[in-house]
């Protein structure tokens, strides 16, 4: 396998792509950022400049079909998704596109279906299941340092859903932006619980609407927000254990993430410090006590979950450049074991689930 050859779609200066995928691919000898698109001739040109990237687009379809382009990133509002990733697999080209993979289920749905009848492969932007620290506490409990798991709790903080925000980021207070505190940061989480703990065999739900209004800050304005902003999602998993979530808008002045994972023999604890409660890119901290511990201690994250991305790339791109450096271990070996878009169908399908449950105040089972 050669070098695997990246364009990715909404690369603008300052963006996500810019700080999660860009330093991530710049870290790995497996890939090549070749090309990227914005909407804007001059955005792309800048961007393409301040990331030495050899081709910059403002029409996505000229990325698309850029010989040198094997993988297509999709890093823009979830709105648009599904027409830039359907003409993707329709090129036949690779795809990873950034959770959620389209504003709905039966979007996802159609989306999953096209990468199955395209025969290519895909990866989702899931990448909270790749933090050394979530794989690590994953063994621990396969190891049972826990003994049997009881039940685990969760509390984090959305940090964009605030009371403020600006005109470029308010779309996420609309409900059908598939952009909200439910969606993102919240099964970001789930998806790290998940896979630590095994899936939900069934969830109840309350997603409540606390803040009504959002100032617009660079217009002076305020607008009436749509989405939930308070996410509380309760169940059992297959295990028997009991899981509790709850994911709050803004921050708080106290704990802005913190998972504990309780057992019959110990306890695990995750968290991360200052205002970051977003799991998927935080800098996690793991701690643990079992037996006659009297709390719980610092654990050290071993050198072997560190092989494929140093510990020296810090911050939001090191988790996507476990999945990057995965994926290209899948392609070489020929293996499956990144999450694609039949993984992000599941996913969409626990958050409908979760949605259904919290309307009809009753519990749920993901399909």
């Amino acid at each position: 396998m050669g070098t695997i050859g990246v364009g990715i779609i909404g690369a603008g200066r300052g963006g996500w792509a810019a700080t999660g995928h860009v330093p991530a691919l710049s870290a790995l000898p497996d890939y090549e950022l070749r090309a990227i698109s914005t909407t804007r001739r001059e955005s792309a040109e800048a961007a393409a400049r301040e990331f030495g990237v050899p081709a910059g687009f403002d029409n996505h379809r000229d990325l698309i079909a850029h010989p040198d382009v094997d993988l297509v990133v999709v890093a823009v509002k979830v709105a648009h998704h599904h027409a830039l990733i359907s003409e993707a697999l329709e090129a036949g080209k690779a795809v990873y596109s950034e959770w959620p993979l389209d504003t709905g289920l039966e979007q996802a749905a159609v989306l999953a279906e096209r990468a199955r009848a395209a025969q290519v492969r895909t990866v989702i932007g899931l990448q909270a299941r790749y933090a050394p620290a979530v794989r690590h506490a994953r063994d621990l409990v396969a190891d049972g340092y826990v003994g049997k798991v009881l039940g685990t709790t969760l509390v984090g903080s959305g940090i964009a859903w605030g009371g403020e925000t600006d005109r470029a980021r308010a779309y996420i207070f609309d409900e059908g932006s598939g952009a909200t505190t439910v969606a993102v940061p919240t099964m970001h989480a789930l998806e790290a619980l998940n896979f630590v703990l095994g899936d939900f065999a069934e969830v109840s739900a309350g997603l409540v609407r606390g803040r009504t209004e959002v100032l617009i800050a660079d217009e002076g304005i305020t607008v009436p927000v749509s989405a939930p902003d308070q996410v509380s999602v309760t169940g059992t998993l297959h295990s028997g254990a009991a899981a509790s979530v709850f994911y709050r808008g803004a921050y708080s002045r106290g704990d802005n993430l913190r998972w504990e994972i309780n057992g019959t023999e110990g306890d695990l604890v995750l968290s991360a410090p200052g205002i970051n409660g977003n799991l998927q890119v935080a800098d996690l901290r793991l701690e643990g006590g079992r037996g006659a511990d009297s709390g719980v201690a610092p654990i050290e994250i071993p050198d072997r979950y560190f092989t494929a991305v140093p510990r020296a790339l810090a911050g939001p791109a090191h988790n996507v450049a476990q999945v990057y450096a995965a994926f290209a271990t899948d392609l070489r070996d020929g293996t499956r074991t990144v999450p694609g878009f039949d993984h992000a169908l599941d996913r969409h399908r626990l958050l409908s689930a979760i949605e259904e449950a919290s309307r009809t105040r009753s519990a749920r089972k993901p399909a």
